[in-house]
């Protein structure tokens, strides 16, 4: 077998006693390690792991609107929508932007460091944002938007990205899967804080959540394992190209693509409660609004990934991407983000760097996106310009995104995956 052979990472394996290694170098034999699994205990298992770490991640910031509209009513009000935006795509952002840190822990073998220094810092952020008082903003600020976005930053893209080395044919599915424990901590905490802010204040609300994500993410670090050594006992290999990756044409498409679509995908996560209060909505429908809206989610966050293990996350996608951007409902699409791009790797060697330069690049879009709504918002509160703007963006999406897909199937000659 030819050694430049480009490896389709669907095709790749940890064998490294064939002569081809993982990312198309050789590598000498004398360490061997079997062949993804594709499902088994400890693949599932890491499932499980990673599905309670999104519980706790992006399931906790799916619950950014109770926060946005206690914050705005009753908790911070001297203070504009947007200014409280601010709190929520600053925690987005550095979520993302430090995958450039962790996906590059994680591909030198670091994940169980990667998360659990995570888990320890964010579990102390959100007992010091319990500390925080009434109208000091900056007390909300440096514990919910810095520490928890770092924090969130070191546990997430590894929970994800390790999927891949315990899945194959059915990556997507598994990564859905893992991804709809998002959905469901959008589902809990919402009530949660809400019935917790109403009988006993801010701070015990707070702590409450912080006990649950705490029993959470000590079960998921003992159930996540990875299946590659530490980069002490690996033999060598050589970096990824960074040049190539940078000057990869479909993925600067896909992460053009992404950022767009992350711009105007947390309207109605942050401001759906809101809206629900001041139209007049019935207070406890209104209170589980954020609720009804993550559960919605969990189907579109695994039916779609069921499907693109057959048809490709690119070509599922398009079509939800339009449907999320006509909508402005946001629940179909995100899940098939982190697939796409590890589609796009040539080796699990790029897995991390692929995600964390994605991810630093897509937590602009996510500090910036929610702000400009609540500005458009304005203090009277004008709801067809945030409205209008998202649905436009993530249209603008699934445009850049139609054009990946078209220059994925000229390279492949195929628009299968």
């Amino acid at each position: 077998m030819e050694p430049d052979r480009r490896l389709d990472i669907d095709a790749a394996t940890l064998d490294v006693s064939n002569p081809v290694a993982i990312g198309h170098e050789k590598q000498a034999p004398g360490y061997s390690s079997p062949q993804i699994p594709d499902g088994g205990i400890v693949a599932w298992s890491t499932v499980a792991g990673a599905w309670l770490v999104l519980f706790c991640s992006f399931g906790y910031i799916n619950a950014f609107g109770v926060y946005q509209d206690y914050y705005t009513r009753i908790y911070m009000t001297n203070k504009t929508s947007s200014d409280i935006a601010w709190i929520g795509s600053t925690q987005l952002c550095l979520q993302f932007l430090m995958g450039l840190v962790s996906g590059k822990l994680f591909d030198e073998g670091y994940l169980h460091v990667t998360v659990g220094f995570g888990s320890l810092l964010y579990i102390f952020c959100l007992f010091m944002l319990s500390l925080a008082k009434q109208e000091q903003y900056y007390q909300v600020f440096l514990p919910q938007a810095i520490g928890l976005g770092i924090s969130l930053g070191f546990i997430f893209l590894p929970s994800i990205s390790v999927i891949s080395h315990h899945f194959s044919g059915r990556r997507s599915l598994a990564m859905g899967i893992a991804v709809s424990g998002a959905s469901c901590g959008g589902i809990i905490f919402p009530i949660m804080l809400n019935k917790m802010f109403h009988r006993h204040g801010f701070a015990w609300g707070v702590r409450s959540t912080a006990f649950v994500v705490l029993g959470c993410l000590i079960v998921a670090n003992l159930l996540m394992k990875t299946r590659l050594p530490s980069k002490s006992k690996r033999l060598p290999t050589p970096l990824p190209d960074f040049k190539a990756i940078m000057t990869d044409s479909i993925y600067l498409a896909a992460i053009a693509c992404a950022f767009l679509v992350m711009m105007g995908l947390f309207l109605p996560i942050f401001y759906i409660q809101l809206f629900a209060v001041v139209h007049g909505i019935d207070e406890t429908l209104a209170f589980y609004s954020l609720a009804i809206l993550n559960g919605a989610s969990i189907f579109g966050r695994t039916i779609p990934n069921f499907i693109a293990d057959k048809f490709g996350p690119f070509n599922l996608l398009i079509p939800c991407s339009a449907i999320s951007g006509t909508l402005i409902f946001a629940m179909f699409d995100a899940s098939l983000i982190s697939p796409m791009f590890i589609s796009l790797a040539n080796g699990f060697n790029e897995i991390g760097i692929r995600m964390g330069l994605a991810f630093a690049i897509i937590g602009f879009a996510a500090l910036i996106g929610t702000p400009i709504a609540g500005a458009l918002l304005g203090p009277e509160l004008t709801w067809w310009r945030p409205i209008v703007f998202s649905g436009i963006i993530v249209l603008a999406g699934c445009t850049m995104l139609t054009i990946a897909r078209g220059l994925q199937a000229r390279r492949k000659r195929t628009m299968l995956p």
